[in-house]
């Protein structure tokens, strides 16, 4: 089996992704980030802003369209309320991501077998996936990099197809840009450039500047036509938000300097092996490619000591390091299967084994540990517990028969079937968390609109999920601690518990205010206020 998968390497990598990520794609919940995006998506087709992109009805120039425009097409196709139809683009930049570290792991000359484990290392990593849920645009500015990245690298290495590697990398290099502005082009493209010139050094360039200059003219044509056209058309709200979000990088989710040096845990399963791949001088001498690992080793911290820089931080804006990391593992993994048998030092090998252990341990014990949590639940999601226990007890006693083997090729492959398991049958299970018995959605709202002919607004910017759940275009009345009040006679509003006194008072001389439903957003046990609001019916006395 392992023969097979290491053959169709390509076909490998898409199994594995499809199946942990196309299989239940509509299963988890919206989040935030989703909304917002799913919005200006929606917004596009309906209000036909495919270029002055908004979101509900105002301007929202904080990203570039190029993901959503995918995503819009994507719903067009398959339905714009279709959450498996929105987040499809999204899942297939993850595959294009796991397939580009593969090529570009061929072309720093590795093994296949290696390139292929930095495929599927990369693609298992925690918040590679978790990335497309919580901002989902990320990916595409990431892997768009990533493909530009090794189409440079080869015109660097290259002394043929000057011009073809450095049109595809503008290309690929422009669609980031598109995709998120310049954020993968400080956290790949610089160090990458930085690592590259520590390990390789910029030779023969002489006969390449005519089309390294064309990289950078077409790179910025693709990457900043949006802008330019967006601030010519709509220039006061663009510098309204660009000074926003440029404040933001100094002023907003502000931490130290070292709170991205535990990045290695954002690789989930390979956090350990990650931990250690990063030991340089013990691994140095150990793998087979000095030049690569060095080369790898620096883009990985060079990626962590330039985001460290920027004062606003945040986990996921660490995706960018889980490329070159995964590079770097993949070195560690090749280690350990070539030479692990061969061991003899207890602090080399107690690692390995708690690493794999507690993955073995965690297949075993889940099928006991999902019984008490789902406990009467456990009908509603029998096929799934089943399937996951079944599959996960499996998984630990192999994990467990082969790393007592010493056999660690196996035991990483089924690593990858334990994450694949994880998603294709244990995912639903996740909806048994959804037990607000308070959960009432707004999209109900419509039929109170047409039953009272009104229109409603809200007090306060609406909450992205609340709005992505309407399906509609709900005006914001209080801004500034102004209240606009408007014409009709009768209206409906939306307001949090926090402002309903003040807004209240404000109404009581001329206007009736009636409480009508109350909706609440959150799936879980927790009561977030921001998914809640009171909708009160409004009539002029």
């Amino acid at each position: 089996m392992i023969k097979t998968i290491e053959k169709y390497p390509i076909a490998s990598i898409s199994i594995v992704v499809l199946l942990m990520l196309l299989v239940h794609l509509n299963v988890p919940n919206v989040t935030i980030m989703e909304a917002r995006n799913f919005i200006t998506a929606r917004e596009m087709v309906h209000d036909n802003h495919w270029i002055l992109t908004t979101m509900n009805g105002e301007a929202r120039y904080q990203k570039p369209p190029l993901p959503t425009w995918l995503t819009a097409i994507s719903g067009l196709i398959f339905g714009m309320n279709n959450l498996f139809a929105l987040r499809l683009p999204a899942v297939f930049m993850v595959l294009f991501s796991g397939i580009f570290i593969y090529f570009l792991s061929v072309k720093l000359a590795l093994p296949k077998k290696q390139s292929l484990q930095n495929g599927f290392i990369l693609v298992t990593s925690f918040y590679i996936i978790a990335i497309i849920n919580e901002a989902p645009w990320d990916i595409f500015a990431h892997g768009f990099m990533l493909a530009g990245v090794y189409y440079l690298f080869q015109f660097f290495e290259n002394e043929k197809k000057y011009w073809k590697n450095a049109l595809l990398a503008a290309i690929f290099v422009g669609l980031s840009f598109m995709s998120k502005g310049p954020v993968s082009f400080y956290a790949i493209f610089l160090p990458f450039l930085i690592s590259y010139g520590v390990t390789y050094k910029f030779k023969k360039l002489t006969p390449k500047i005519i089309p390294l200059i064309s990289f950078v003219i077409l790179f910025l044509i693709i990457g900043g036509w949006w802008f330019v056209y967006v601030r010519l058309a709509d220039p006061k709200a663009f510098l309204e938000i660009a000074t926003r979000e440029t404040a933001n990088w100094s002023s907003y989710n502000v931490k130290p300097f070292y709170y991205y040096w535990s990045f290695f845990i954002q690789s989930g399963l390979w956090a350990i092996p990650a931990f250690i791949s990063l030991l340089y001088p013990y691994l140095r001498n150990r793998v087979e490619n000095k030049k690569v690992y060095k080369f790898t080793f620096w883009w990985t911290i060079i990626a962590v000591i330039l985001l460290s820089i920027i004062p606003e931080k945040k986990p996921r804006y660490l995706v960018p390091v889980l490329i070159p990391l995964a590079l770097n593992t993949g070195f560690y993994i090749q280690y350990l299967i070539i030479n692990f048998s061969k061991l003899k030092r207890k602090i080399e090998i107690y690692p390995v084994y708690f690493n794999f252990l507690l993955i073995a341990l965690l297949g075993v014990i889940l099928p006991f540990a999902l019984y008490f949590f789902l406990n009467q639940g456990i009908q509603q999601h029998f096929t799934s517990y089943i399937l996951t226990s079944i599959s996960t007890f499996l998984i630990g006693l192999l994990l467990i028969k082969n790393l007592f083997q010493k056999k660690i090729k196996p035991v990483f492959y089924v690593t990858i079937l334990f994450m694949v398991v994880i998603f294709t049958f244990g995912l639903p299970i996740s909806k048994s968390l959804n037990k607000n018995e308070a959960f009432n959605s707004i999209n109900k709202l419509h039929l109170l609109e047409k039953s009272y002919d009104i229109k409603t607004y809200s007090i306060g910017v609406i909450t992205p999920e609340l709005l992505w759940d309407y399906n509609g275009i709900i005006k914001n009345i209080y801004k500034n601690e102004d209240l606009k009040i408007p014409n009709d006679n009768q209206f409906g509003l939306l307001l949090m518990n926090r402002d309903l006194k003040l807004i209240l008072s404000q109404l009581k001389n001329n206007y009736n205010a009636k409480l009508i439903e109350t909706y609440n957003l959150n799936v879980g046990s927790k009561k977030k206020g921001r998914l809640i609001r009171a909708f009160y019916l409004i009539s002029k006395k």
